[in-house]
């Protein structure tokens, strides 16, 4: 067994939980809004949902702020059935992250509030305390590299995680605002990325970890030498996935979108669930693709992931 063959459908997600406020109604332009509506953001928490809705196990490993957001957020996941055993309570004037979107294709705007982040608190105490013989597959969150403690607590659960026999999955997630700048985040992300099986971002975000030039090169770099599998998404042109020396092309499936949010967050839950079921990777990366379409046409990210009924109805009703 290869540490990308997953067995068990139950997943270790590390990275930031937050509050998500979409101006409402749909299509309203942040700065004409009366209304906002509610909802679990972050990206770690938005894969969680997603893991769960398509019959996975998901537990996240992540701190919330000790208020009425934290609170929130500590309510949301257990109503999407996220085990919360390991989000720890910051102290202090620490405060879970808070992002404000608007519901619409042209000229999108997300306002991320991350001043003195929660989540970058966490630190090994916390990690020391995950039991990682109950999961099979670690996903890391780039994100929580950004800064410390996080940063070192995030090198002792993949540590930790790879002694207990996880797969090690690395999702990007690269935001810039989170970095003192693109030097330190493409030195921090091509260490992390060197330790893990399966790599999964964009074209910018593989350009970052290149320094700023050819981040498809850095990609084929990372195949050929320590991942087993990387994918590179690109946007409207798909995605390119290199693994065991071969390379192949995904498309996307045609949807008319709400807005271009959640997208990465829903493809990686359907592609891990997709592996954990025993599926190939061709048809993985397909349902990746197939959840990323459908989240990209309803409100939010974690409300948006589908059920497994919906991915399946949906794949047979679509074409890439």
């Amino acid at each position: 067994m290869t540490r990308t063959e997953f067995k068990q459908n139950s997943f270790l997600i590390m990275g930031r939980a937050g509050l998500d406020l979409y101006a409402d109604p749909p299509g309203t332009c942040m700065e004409d809004a009366k209304m906002f509506s509610s909802a679990l953001g972050g990206s770690a928490a938005n894969i969680a949902a997603g893991i769960v809705r398509l019959g996975g196990q998901a537990s996240l490993l992540s701190a919330v702020s000790h208020d009425a957001v934290g609170r929130f957020i500590q309510k949301e996941l257990k109503n999407y059935g996220i085990n919360a055993d390991h989000v720890a309570v910051t102290q202090g004037e620490t405060r879970s992250s808070l992002a404000v979107v608007e519901t619409r294709i042209e000229n999108c705007q997300s306002v991320i509030y991350r001043n003195g982040a929660a989540d970058f608190q966490l630190n090994e105490y916390h990690v020391r305390g995950v039991n990682f013989d109950n999961f099979r597959a670690l996903i890391v969150t780039g994100t929580c590299f950004a800064a410390e403690p996080s940063r070192t607590a995030g090198y002792l659960a993949l540590e930790l995680a790879r002694k207990a026999g996880l797969a090690l999955v690395l999702d990007i997630d690269y935001r810039p605002y989170s970095w003192s700048g693109p030097d330190e985040a493409a030195r921090i992300y091509s260490r992390v990325a060197a330790l893990c099986d399966i790599v999964v971002g964009n074209d910018q975000e593989f350009a970052v970890m290149a320094g700023g030039v050819d981040g498809y090169s850095c990609a084929k770099g990372l195949a050929a030498s320590t991942a087993q599998i990387v994918i590179y998404k690109m946007g409207e042109k798909g995605s390119i996935t290199l693994s065991g020396g071969a390379a192949f092309e995904t498309g996307i499936f045609p949807v008319t979108a709400l807005k271009p949010t959640g997208a990465g967050d829903a493809f990686m839950a359907g592609f891990v669930t997709s592996l954990a079921d025993g599926a190939s990777l061709e048809n993985s990366v397909k349902k990746g693709s197939a959840a990323a379409a459908i989240v990209v046409t309803r409100v939010g990210c974690a409300p948006a992931m589908p059920t497994s009924v919906e991915l399946e109805d949906f794949i047979a009703s679509h074409f890439l």
